[in-house]
């Protein structure tokens, strides 16, 4: 039998387990110790320690404290890893936990969060999705349903304090460009709701002064949301400070890439069985500075797909220079506006794309000035068919259903 090694009650709150952390620091404890070659198995919260409840009420994700996620399970210390070594984490298999077979999608207000299209969608609104084995269906988006690729959204090792101190300037500096923004540019240390695993006292404090949060990605890893680090993947982390500090969180059952909603993709809480390995040395020797993976061998097999183009250029009709980001906008808004032709509201169609295993691909960065990017929809997650025809479409919705919005106070 494989050991688990951290446990997580759902009726207990995040903040009181100590082999929990939401923020990143090399001074935060090991949770536990492995060997190379071990494998174990880790329980994870949802990345906000049980906020959301599966109800048609969206003022929890209105008012949800951003400040205190992601609840990271962690850090597992691997005994002889060093600075400079390469961590291998192969992901064996990953799963929802029993006693919460739900997930949950939103979009954050513009005042609190936002998202990537938090202009067109700046109110609260979440769905809920029910796990039926690997799939996944929703009583606020009739008619689809699909196989989910369950991941971590979250998976990195701990930062050594010159590195810390580097992503805290470099992320002020950008803050301090527009200090007013909402949504901010960056998020800063906040030491009040920062839970450092089993740190207490003053040196809890000091560590919490300048502990990184947790919602980009960086060069150890961290939030970078790619739904292909599923079962079977192999992931190859720089090790930064002595034993790695390996941690995880943010099981995600579905998502499309981009995961653009921000509290995004199928939210869930779970367990991850992973075995990990060490490569001594292999920074150096592959010149590596930022993780690579090897990709699931099991993926959902979706072979037919619409693909929906966006450039870069603005709901005004301004171009832009080769603006990846604002062509996978377009894209995407694309998508959302011809959903609605078969009676889906633009926030169904919103949630959708975050939810299902569409695809988003950068297709022309070189074609000045438009950058291309597009993003493929899978038609067989639909039970009717999306297809264009001359007959046009046949709307499969009434309007009678959509998802809980709840405005901001």
């Amino acid at each position: 039998m494989t050991d688990t090694l951290i446990k997580v009650d759902l009726n207990q709150a995040a903040t009181d387990n100590e082999q929990v952390h939401n923020r990143w620091h090399p001074d935060i404890p090991m949770a536990c110790w492995v060997n190379p070659g071990d494998d174990f198995i880790l329980e994870t919260y949802d990345w906000t320690g049980g906020a959301i409840k599966n109800d048609d009420d969206a003022s929890d994700v209105r008012d949800v404290d951003l400040s205190t996620v992601h609840y990271l399970s962690g850090p597992v210390g691997v005994k002889g890893a060093q600075p400079g070594d390469l961590l291998i984490v192969e992901l064996l298999d990953i799963g929802a936990k029993q006693d919460m077979l739900w997930g949950f999608n939103g979009f954050f207000s513009k005042n609190n969060g936002g998202g990537f299209l938090t202009d067109h969608f700046p109110s609260a609104q979440k769905s809920i999705w029910d796990f039926e084995g690997m799939f996944t269906k929703s009583r606020h988006i009739p008619g689809v349903r699909f196989a989910g690729l369950i991941h971590p959204g979250l998976i990195g090792c701990l930062p050594d304090h010159k590195m810390l101190a580097e992503w805290n300037k470099r992320e002020q500096a950008l803050i301090d460009t527009n200090p007013t923004r909402v949504p901010p540019l960056a998020n800063p240390p906040f030491a009040s709701t920062a839970h450092m695993g089993k740190m207490q006292g003053e040196a809890r404090d000091l560590a919490a002064a300048t502990g990184a949060r947790t919602v980009p990605p960086r060069e150890h890893g961290g939030n970078c949301d790619i739904k292909d680090l599923s079962r079977g993947s192999k992931i190859f982390f720089p090790v930064y400070v002595d034993g790695a500090g390996l941690s995880v969180g943010d099981l995600h059952f579905s998502q499309g890439d981009g995961e653009i909603t921000f509290c995004g993709a199928i939210e869930m809480a779970g367990w991850v069985h992973m075995k990990v390995e060490l490569i001594k040395g292999g920074m150096a020797k592959y010149g590596i500075k930022n993780p690579i993976f090897k990709p699931s061998p099991i993926v959902p097999t979706y072979n037919n797909y619409l693909i929906f183009e966006g450039i870069s250029v603005d709901d005004d009709g301004k171009q832009h220079y080769l603006d990846v980001n604002l062509a996978y906008k377009q894209a995407c808004l694309n998508a959302i506006n011809y959903l609605t032709k078969f009676g889906y509201s633009p926030a169904q169609g919103y949630s959708l794309l975050g939810s299902a295993p569409v695809q988003g691909h950068i297709s022309g960065v070189v074609d000045i000035p438009n950058a291309c990017a597009t993003l493929w929809l899978p038609t067989d997650i639909f039970e009717f068919d999306i297809n264009p025809s001359a007959s046009g479409p046949t709307k499969f919705l009434d309007g009678s259903i959509d998802l809980p919005i709840a405005y901001d106070k």
